[in-house]
């Protein structure tokens, strides 16, 4: 199990690293109009209003709010990083830190779902608990051995 939860880290942790190189290669940039492309290409109607809210909210983006979602990113992948490879290890420590940093975001990840509820929101965050709970009964019952 600590395999499956370190492979589904170091996914965050791709997804994040692609995410964040992506969002830093658009500094200085016309982020609305590489958005209107995307929009074209995916076939999206622009008139729709979710996707002119978040056109709007891209093209209002700064420099800096972009270079900060960007170099913000990249740190939270190398936390999943260092929590997948350590688990991937079956360190204890590793099985510590996962324990501690998903519990804590969970509170915020719930206040999103209570903001915006969506389907991918609510399985990821049943997800982290599940990984929670089965780390705080390794922890508990297990007396470090493998």
């Amino acid at each position: 199990m600590l395999r499956a939860i370190a492979v589904f880290k170091f996914l965050k942790a791709a997804t994040l690293v692609a995410a964040s190189l992506g969002a830093l290669r658009l500094l200085h940039k016309d982020v609305g109009a590489f958005a209107e492309h995307w929009i074209r290409l995916l076939h999206l109607d622009p008139g729709n209003r979710y996707v002119e809210a978040g056109l709007a909210k891209v093209s209002r983006l700064s420099p800096a709010q972009i270079r900060n979602l960007g170099l913000g990113g990249l740190f939270y992948a190398a936390l999943f990083l260092t929590e997948g490879t350590g688990l991937w290890l079956r360190k204890r420590w590793a099985e510590w830190l996962t324990t501690i940093i998903t519990s804590t975001l969970i509170p915020l990840e719930i206040y999103e779902i209570w903001r915006r509820p969506t389907a991918m929101k609510v399985v990821a965050t049943v997800i982290n608990v599940a990984i929670v709970g089965y780390l705080i009964y390794r922890i508990r019952h297990d007396d470090g051995s493998q």
